[in-house]
C-alpha cells in the first residue's frame, strides 16, 4: 500500500486501475458529491457496479476517507480537458466534498481540505494553477464544487488562483474572441464544443459567481490576468 494520510481512515474501493503512460499527478480536481450525506457517497464511490471513485472525501464535519492510493488512477473526472490533458484521471487526484451543491462548505470541512492539499502538494508536483473544479475541465456538463465553494479562501492559502486584474499596465481586450483566447491559455476546453456561454458560466462559477448576464468587460480583465500569470503548461506531457 502506498501513501496513507495520517488523519484519513481508508475505505478502499475498488474503482481503479494504473495511470496510462506512467503518468504523475501534477493535478487535483475538487468536486461535490451532490448526495444527502457523506455515508452515502461512501459508499457509492466503493461501489464496484457504480464504477466510480475518487482518492479522498472530505464529510461536513472534516473526517477524511482514502480510497484509492495516490499513485493510482481513480476515475472521478469522466470526459472533459484541461489545457492539452484530456485524461485527467491520469494525471491528477480527485478530492470529493460531502455537499448537496446547495449549501455552504463548513469550516471543519474546509479547515481538513486545506490540510490534506497542503500535504498532496508536497508530494507532487501541484502548482496551486493546477487545482481546479470539475466544471473547469467538463463546463458543459458539471457544476461541481459550485458557486457556494471558497476558491478566495484557498486562493489566500496558496492553494488555488485567484484574479487580481489590476496588476495589468494596460487595459484588458474585451468580446467575446478575446474571452475565449484567454480562456484557451489560462487551461479550459478549446475543442470548439463550448461556446461562449458554456465557457463564461464556468468562470464565473469559480471566479464571479454573484454576476449575471452577458459577458461583461470585467469577465475579460479577470480571466486575461489568470491567463497572463498562469498559462496552462502545454510543455507538460498530454496524458
Amino acid at each position: 500500500m502506498g501513501f496513507t494520510h495520517p488523519t484519513c481512515a481508508w475505505q478502499v474501493s475498488p474503482n481503479f486501475g494504473a495511470r496510462r503512460l506512467g503518468a504523475l499527478p501534477d493535478m487535483i480536481v475538487l468536486h461535490y458529491t451532490a448526495m444527502q450525506s457523506a455515508e452515502a457517497a461512501l459508499a457509492r464511490l466503493c461501489d464496484p457496479g457504480a464504477e466510480v471513485s475518487a482518492h479522498y472525501l472530505i464529510s461536513e464535519r472534516g473526517e477524511i476517507w482514502q480510497m484509492v492510493e495516490e499513485e493510482q488512477r481513480a476515475w472521478h473526472a469522466g470526459a472533459g480537458q484541461w489545457g492539452a490533458v484530456v485524461d485527467v484521471n491520469s494525471r491528477s487526484i480527485g478530492i470529493e466534498l460531502a455537499n448537496t451543491g446547495a449549501h455552504p462548505f463548513p469550516e471543519p470541512q474546509m479547515h481538513a481540505l486545506e490540510g490534506l492539499m497542503s500535504a498532496i502538494m508536497t508530494r507532487w508536483p501541484i502548482p496551486p494553477e493546477r487545482v481546479i473544479a470539475h466544471s473547469d475541465m467538463a463546463p458543459a456538463r458539471k457544476f461541481d464544487p459550485g458557486a457556494r465553494f471558497d476558491w478566495r479562501r484557498l486562493a489566500r492559502a496558496g492553494l488555488s488562483v485567484w484574479p487580481e486584474p489590476g496588476r495589468a499596465d494596460t487595459g484588458p481586450e474585451t468580446g467575446a474572441g478575446a474571452f475565449l483566447a484567454a480562456a484557451e491559455r489560462f487551461g479550459y476546453p478549446s475543442s470548439g464544443a463550448e461556446d461562449l456561454e458554456t465557457i463564461l458560466a464556468a468562470f464565473r462559477l469559480r471566479f464571479r459567481p454573484s454576476a449575471r448576464g452577458p459577458l461583461e468587460a470585467a469577465d475579460c480583465a479577470a480571466l486575461q490576468d489568470l491567463a497572463a500569470r498562469f498559462p496552462v503548461d502545454r510543455a507538460r506531457p498530454s496524458a
